[in-house]
């Protein structure tokens, strides 16, 4: 099996989760109408969706080297020196719910941007219908191309007035283990919180080091959010990545919700758990709170 088709952790826990009734279910016609991806499965009718009141919120481009990568942003209307929080998104494209995401940022304070770094290979992540179809898209994009997009999308921030001296990340399945990634590259990164990030990779000469093996090179402190009852990341190995950063003194924070599986904040998904996802949204709050990103 080629990297490029590999079933990393992250999809493993995606796709091993306890079947649920279709029931409460929009249909694919809906959900494609809403925003939202097929490939991730079936759509909740009960997605939060979040409103622009109060905000700017849309599409845009930034310059990547002599290309072009898609955002998207929402940040508080008249506010030109909001703090900065780049969203890194699952594997399954821009969609809705990573949309929503960074509106509800928007309403906590924050100039929220989440940028289409997977674009270069045109293939629009959100049409695709089976999760074997992302995997050589996703799992071909190198690691100092994804830092690099990072970087390009906290300097587009600044131009536009938002201010990178308070800058976050946050990030949701596969974006988990990127915020890991950016905790280790950005010396301007003031926090990062990773939810069910993966944290050991399979060998991918184009990911050269895993969060695991970054852990002495982290240089902002991040959150970990992670689930329980995740089938792709065991709990015994995000406590090994606990320990590694322990051991290299770097500030770090982990909370695992016993019961929750991969992508229990996602709230659009069928492994959406709704106590967990509310409280670490709260915990993610007050990380970004306490390391001076949002006030």
């Amino acid at each position: 099996m080629s990297i490029e088709t590999t079933m990393t952790s992250d999809v493993v826990g995606l796709t091993k989760v306890a079947p649920v009734s279709r029931r409460g279910f929009m249909s694919a016609t809906a959900a494609v109408a809403a925003g939202y991806t097929l490939a991730a499965g079936p759509v909740r009718a009960e997605a939060i969706a979040t409103d622009t009141s109060g905000l700017q919120a849309g599409e845009a481009k930034i310059k990547v080297g002599s290309e072009e990568m898609p955002v998207y942003f929402a940040r508080p209307a008249g506010n030109t020196k909001a703090p900065v929080i780049i969203v890194a998104m699952e594997i399954f494209g821009l969609h809705e719910y990573i949309k929503d995401v960074t509106r509800r940022l928007a309403k906590l304070g924050a100039f929220a941007i989440a940028p289409d770094y997977y674009f270069r290979k045109g293939v629009d992540l959100t049409k695709v219908s089976e999760i074997k179809d992302l995997l050589p898209v996703v799992n071909a994009k190198p690691d100092a191309e994804l830092l690099s997009d990072l970087d390009a999308t906290a300097a587009w921030a600044g131009s536009q007035g938002g201010d990178t001296a308070r800058l976050g990340i946050i990030g949701f399945c596969r974006g988990g283990r990127t915020v890991w990634e950016y905790a280790a590259h950005s010396g301007a990164l003031k926090a990062g919180v990773a939810f069910y990030g993966t944290v050991v990779d399979p060998a991918n000469p184009l990911w050269p080091k895993s969060p695991m093996q970054l852990a002495p090179e982290m240089k902002a402190p991040v959150l970990g959010l992670y689930g329980g009852a995740d089938t792709g990341i065991p709990v015994a190995q995000v406590e090994q990545m606990k320990a590694a950063l322990a051991e290299n003194k770097k500030t770090a924070e982990f909370k695992i919700y016993p019961e929750a599986p991969h992508g229990f904040h996602a709230d659009y998904r069928g492994s959406y758990r709704k106590d967990a996802a509310e409280d670490a949204w709260k915990q993610a709050e007050a990380w970004f709170k306490k390391y001076g990103v949002l006030s």
